[in-house]
Parts: C-alpha cells; structure tokens; sequence
C-alpha cells in the first residue's frame, strides 16, 4: 500500500460509519466503465425473480441488523 493510499486510508476510518460507507459508494463508481447491456439485462431478470420469490413466499427476507450480528460473529472468530 502506497503511502498516500495509507494516509487516506488513515483518515477514512475516522469517519462515521454513515460517511465511509458513503465514500465506498463513490469509490467503486469511480471503477465503473461503461455498463454491459448483457449484464444489466441478467441483473433485472434477476432482481424480477427474486422480488417474485419474495412475493410469493418461497423465500423468508433476513432483517439486516441479524444478519450483520453474523457477519460480525464470524469475523471474530476467526485466527
């Protein structure tokens, strides 16, 4: 890691969580080039199939807050 990248890196964890979040966002935009319109057009199919699976039942939604306990569960398990 360059040291520039460390520095920015340093006074991005000091941000709200809110706000770094925000800054990942921008981040990975920035890597964006322009969209595939295959891959777009399987992404909407998907999107499709799973609000239908939602709405239909066959699939139960997980609230973010249990899941995130989770994930923060693992992590901490691991060596």
């Amino acid at each position: 890691m360059s040291r520039r990248v460390h520095d920015l890196y340093r006074e991005a964890v000091e941000l709200t969580e809110s706000e770094r979040a925000e800054l990942a966002g921008l981040l990975l935009e920035s890597l964006q080039t322009e969209p595939d319109p295959d891959v777009e057009a399987a992404w909407a199919e998907e999107i499709e199939r799973r609000v239908r699976d939602i709405d239909e039942g066959r699939v139960q939604t997980i609230p973010w807050e249990q899941v995130r306990a989770e994930l923060h569960t693992r992590l901490a398990e691991k060596p």
